[in-house]
Order: structure tokens, then sequence, then C-alpha cells
């Protein structure tokens, strides 16, 4: 893909937010439509208040959550927000606004070096970091482009120069790696260079946009669509950071479309745009919050602006849907755009909207070929009822990425039952180091410890070293999906030195009327001695167990020195364990019960997060860990939701576990089997553990009775 654009041709203008055509569509439907009336109401109040007033250009000083942060943050969205009201009122008050702020910012920006508190190899001028200062170019450029025929040409020279022309060369010169990262940093600042590209008709900075500071290829906004995403959609870095990403793909995409339609930017790659929608929504739990794995923060929702402006986009060009209709429901705002007026008029007019996406069972694989591991998102029952199970067998994931190869995480009725902590940061709280990522989420958060996988002798994957897990991921070995039993099997051999890894997940739906169980065997494969660990991480209240445990109650030591160890206070622990180890759990009035087999060998710690963190950065959340030591080991768990708790009618009901019985028959090279009883019904899984092929013929002998399948495994219910 090239472009080229005539530097002796001008833009009519706006073109990189919205057309001509566009704006009078949107005044057209401002009339007849409540929502986006309101929508616009919205931004008009929160720009009068400002017009014929004089706004504030600060010199930068303060971290994120500091005056000069969010006050450059304000302005340019006020930039932007006047600009579109200019455009639909005609107002040249809501233009002069725009003008003067912005020749403020020709002023300022020339003289401007390294902000005060950078601290990173990225610093930004305007903000502490160059992220921020692309999200204000980004912002000013579609601000630029909405008021480009009200200034005269000496003021839009005075603004390109003085105001764009520092941040870009800032960005493609002295940051230039930085601007060629395949990475969401970079995927902004190609899209606000490339905007302000488009606003001002310098093709250069299109170009660089497009194929990076060099214009060689190997960078820019093309190869972010081709590097970031693997061929189904899946974003390297995971959902939290593609709902960021999605802003500036989409926006500087729509810019491209405007401006240069040839270019079928929307098409691309198989429109990876639609799929990377499509699949950062699919990654989202009931209430809209994006899966929390990677640099993670649980807050974020698909109501923020970053989804709203794609959905409405989406909407625009690759028409609407029942899913796209059903997120803009939940969201009760749109954009000031054609496809933001179309999606308010079908919010009015289209009945019987679904209240919850459409999720359904969906499997990811990850790396631009599609050839780096991957995610699987295990789904049963429908809409509120919904249970998601999510097994993560991915590469890191860049440099947000954690160290957690086969990790899973659970999701029930809308709750986040085993979880992920996520990143350790309270963005944009300056008391909090200016809003950044604590240290604990390198100590802590992205340690391996803090997943739901094995550790092995206390020392996290890789090393955690990040240029090395780079280089490697996880793989899956084999899988099916049905309606009643989804299975996914995935193998590690690189995360620990001497130690392979296969964790085989089974949901099994035994009727139509319960929640489904999940059958977790972990396989740990070594020739030396080692100790594992495979923590439960969880969210809600411990009731009880089926075994006596000692608690710490006066002095609570740490679990240990290292690798997010110091970070988990040891509460209690118990050894001597029965062959059938449960722990249940209460969360939102459901019962969990996590049930293991286990034996006289194996240990258990209940932990807590919180220790060594003198600054109380850390949630206090809860967890449990196995402990067993020696060569090859076998860990055998079933997660059971059951029963209900009524705090109201003060009523429990099915308030403890069905699985009575557990046992490992068989571990090998060649073959896993278990069984165990639901109730009275026996239920027997075998797995052939080296050969996957579907149409391979495997006999054993259990206790002198034959078992025969074909494929790679089997369950047998009795």
């Amino acid at each position: 893909m090239s472009v080229c654009i005539n530097t002796n041709a001008q833009n009519v203008h706006p073109i990189a937010f919205a057309t001509k055509g566009d704006i009078e569509f949107i005044k057209t439907h401002i009339k007849t439509n409540p929502l986006l009336k309101e929508s616009y109401d919205d931004i008009k109040k929160s720009v009068d208040e400002w017009v014929d007033k004089d706004v504030d250009v600060p010199f930068p000083k303060d971290p994120a959550g500091g005056y000069t942060h969010d006050k450059h943050k304000a302005n340019y969205t006020l930039m932007f927000n006047s600009g579109m009201m200019y455009q639909l009122t005609n107002d040249v008050r809501y233009a002069k606004l725009v003008k003067q702020i912005f020749l403020k910012y020709a002023a300022l920006n020339p003289i401007l070096k390294n902000h005060p508190q950078a601290t990173s190899s990225s610093p930004g001028r305007i903000f502490w970091q160059a992220l921020n200062d692309a999200n204000w170019l980004v912002y000013a450029g579609l601000a630029f482009d909405c008021i480009h025929d009200y200034l005269t040409p000496q003021e839009r020279k005075q603004i390109t120069d003085g105001a764009f022309k520092p941040e870009v060369d800032f960005f493609t010169v002295d940051l230039k790696s930085w601007f060629n990262l395949i990475h969401n940093h970079a995927v902004w600042a190609c899209a606000g260079v490339g905007i302000v590209g488009i606003a001002t008709d310098n093709k250069d900075y299109v170009d660089m946009a497009l194929y990076g500071a060099n214009k060689d290829k190997k960078a820019g906004f093309i190869a972010h669509l081709d590097g970031l995403f693997s061929p189904d959609g899946y974003y390297t870095e995971g959902p939290y950071y593609v709902r960021y990403a999605l802003l500036p793909l989409y926006t500087f995409a729509n810019s491209l479309n405007n401006a240069k339609p040839e270019l079928k930017i929307f098409q691309y790659r198989n429109s990876i745009l639609k799929k990377a929608l499509g699949g950062a929504m699919q990654q989202t739990n009931l209430n809209g919050g994006f899966f929390s794995y990677n640099d993670a923060l649980k807050e974020k929702t698909f109501v923020s602006n970053e989804i709203v402006n794609a959905i409405n986009i989406a909407c625009q060009v690759y028409g609407s849907n029942m899913a796209y209709l059903s997120v803009a429901k939940a969201q009760g705002r749109v954009t000031l755009s054609r496809g933001g007026a179309s999606i308010a008029k079908q919010l009015l007019t289209t009945k019987n909207i679904p209240s919850f996406y459409p999720y359904k069972t969906i499997e990811f694989a990850d790396g631009a070929k599609g050839d780096k591991g991957g995610v699987s998102v295990l789904r049963s029952g429908k809409d509120k009822n919904l249970t998601t199970l999510i097994y993560k067998y991915t590469s890191h994931g860049l440099s947000h990425g954690h160290y957690d190869k086969l990790n899973i995480n659970l999701y029930d009725n809308g709750n986040e039952i085993l979880e992920d902590y996520g990143a350790v940061r309270y963005i944009n709280i300056e008391q909090k180091w200016g809003g950044r990522y604590l240290k604990e989420t390198n100590s802590y958060a992205q340690q391996t410890i803090a997943h739901n996988t094995i550790v092995v002798d206390e020392k996290s994957h890789y090393g955690a070293k990040e240029n090395v897990s780079e280089n490697h991921n996880a793989f899956k070995f084999f899988g099916e999906i049905n309606d009643s039993i989804k299975v996914v099997c995935a193998k590690d051999t690189t995360a620990n030195s001497n130690t392979a890894l296969q964790r085989s997940i089974y949901m099994l739906s035994l009727n139509n009327s319960t929640k489904p169980i999940i059958v977790d065997f972990f396989r740990a494969i070594s020739p030396t001695l080692h100790q594992y660990d495979l923590p439960f991480h969880y969210l809600g209240t411990f009731i009880s167990s089926n075994f006596k445990y000692n608690s710490y109650l006066k002095n609570q030591g740490v679990l240990g020195a290292t690798n997010g160890y110091q970070h988990l206070w040891k509460e209690a622990d118990a050894d001597k364990l029965p062959q059938l180890s449960q722990v249940t759990l209460l969360n939102n009035g459901t019962f969990y019960t996590i049930s293991s087999a286990t034996d006289d060998s194996t240990k258990v710690f209940f932990a807590r997060v919180g220790a060594d963190d003198p600054n109380f950065n850390l949630r206090h959340d809860p967890a449990f860990i196995y402990r067993k030591k020696g060569t090859n080991q076998f860990f055998f768990n079933i997660i059971e939701p059951h029963g209900n708790f009524d705090a109201v009618a003060e009523v429990s009901t099915n308030a403890y576990s069905s699985i009575n019985k557990m046992e490992v028959l068989l571990n090998n090279e060649k073959y896993s089997v278990i069984s165990f009883y639901h109730k009275e019904r026996k239920i027997t899984i075998a797995q052939s553990n080296n050969d996957n092929r579907k149409e391979i013929l495997h006999s054993i002998n259990i206790n002198d009775k034959l078992i025969e399948w074909k494929g790679p495994y089997t369950i047998i219910f009795k």
C-alpha cells in the first residue's frame, strides 16, 4: 500500500474527523434525534463556558494528575470540541477560541525541552511522557482541521510552524526509535503526525505516519496493522491495550479514508480493524470490563471514549449490527459524526436490542502470522448467567506483557472469580507517583506467582526478563469446541529451565440446568527435583475447607524473598492433606468450590497480597497455593460453581460441592487419565500427551479395564 498526496493541491477542509457532507448530515439529525442532541448539548455546554475567556496554556511542570498535566489534556479536548462546534454552528466565536489556544501553543512549543518529570527513554515536552504528547497531537490536528478555513494563510503557517513542527520533529528525529516501534505508543504517535499531515496538507508527515520516520515501511501505521495483530484480530498487548490503541487506529484510519479513499484502509489486511474491534469486545466481561491480563486496569470498560469512537466509525464504514448497537446502548452517547448520528437513529428505531454483547466461545491466535500461541475464551451459558474461562498461552505481549504462561482466569455471572491482578497503577492520580506504573507492577503484578499458573522453584518464567520472554511463546496442543464440551490443551517448553509444562482445560456442561464444571489438570515435566507452586488468586469470601489448617494470627511472615513472593503474607498453611482437598468460596451469591487431588506430601498456603508494601500500593487480594516437590508432578483440580446465597432472605441452597472423589489413574509421558464423581456419576478423562492427531487410535489398560479411543482425548460418562 502506498499513498501519493499532491503537494500542489490541498484537501477540502474539514476532512480529518468529518467531511463537509458529514457535518450537514449531523446538523440534520440533531434536530430529530434525542441521543444525538443530548451528546451535542453536552459538548456544547462544556465548550460554552470557555467562549470569550482566556484559556491558560501553562509551562509544563507536573506529572499526571497535576495541574499542568490536566490543563493541557483539557485544552486539547476543548480545542477539538470547540472546532466541531464551529463546524456545526458556524459561530466564529468557537473558531476564535481554538485559534487563541493554538497561538499560545505556537509560542510555547518551540521553547520546550524534555519535561521536568520525565522518567523514561521517551520523555514528553508538553507532558511527562511522549505518549501524552501524541494524544495532544491527535486532538490538536483534528481541531486545526475544523478551523482550517477560518484561519488566514499567515495564521495557518504560524500554528503549523510553532505548535506542530516542534512536536513532529521531536517525535520523528529526537525520538525516532520510539516513533518507529511496533507498540501502542507509536500507534498514537503515527496517528498524531498523520492527522496533522492531513490537516495541514503535508505529504511528508503523512508518509512518515504511514511508513515510519525513515519511510522504509518497516514502521508506521501500516506496519502496526501488520505487526500488532494476528490474522484473526488479536492484539498482542492484550485487550486492555487494544482498547487504548483503537482510538488512534480508527481515528487516523477514518482521516485517511476521507482524505485518500483509494487506500481502502478499512479493508486492509482482510478488514483487520473490524476484526480488532470485534476481538476486543469478545474479551470483555458482562459489564464491559476488559479482561485484566497483562498490564491492565480493571476500571476500564467498553463505555470508554475509545470504544465509543471506534463503534461509531465502524458503524459508518462496516455497517451497523446488533452487536454494535448493544454496546452503543450501554454507552449512552455518540460522537458528533456520521456514524454517531446513524447509531443514534438506530437506537431510537430498532426494537429488541440485546442487553448484552453476543459473547461466544472464541479462540485467538497470537502473532502477526498467528503462530505465537494464543488465548482461548471458553464460555457456557448466556447473558447474565454466562460463565467464562480464559486460558492464556500467548507470546509475552511486548512491554506490557506478564510472565504467565498457561494462566487461567474465571468470570461468572459478570463477576471476576479467579483473577489476574493486572497492573499496579493509579492512573492520573498525582499522589501515586504521578499516575505512572508503580514499582510493584514489576516486583509483583508481572511476576508468575501473581497468576494462576505453575511457578517452578519460586522463579518467574524466563527469569522475568522481557528480552528473553519476547522470543518465545506457549502453543496449543489440541482442542475441541461443542455445546457441551470445550477442551483446550496447551504446552510450554521454554518458560522454565529444565521443566516443561502442559495444561489441559475441560469445560463440561453436565446438564442444561446447572453451571459447567472446569476440569483442570496440569503436568510439570522435569528430570530433576523441583518445587512447584500452583496458586489460585480469587475474589470473594473464603467459606470453608475440608481440611484443617494452621492460622498465623499474630506473627505473619512472607511467603518468600523475591520474584513476587515477598509481597505475599502467609496467613495460614496446611500439610498432610487428604486425598480430596476442597476450598469453598462465595462471590456475589454463588458458591465456588475448588476440589483438588492431593496427598500427604502436598502443602497448601493461604496468602494475601500486601507485604513489603510501605506505601499501600497493592490491593490486599487473597489466594491459596498448592505446593508439590519432585521431578514430574501432576496437579488435578476441578472448579465448580454451585448453589446460591440470598442474603435478604437469609437462605443458602446447594452450598456444598457435588464432587466427592477424585483420582489420578495414570500420568506418564504418553497418557494422563483421571476420574472423578460428580454426585453419583463417574466421569473419566483420558488424553494423549504427545500425539494430537485426530485419526490415531489409542488403547490403554487401567485397573484391568481397557480404554480405547480415537483422537487426542476421550471422556467417559457412567
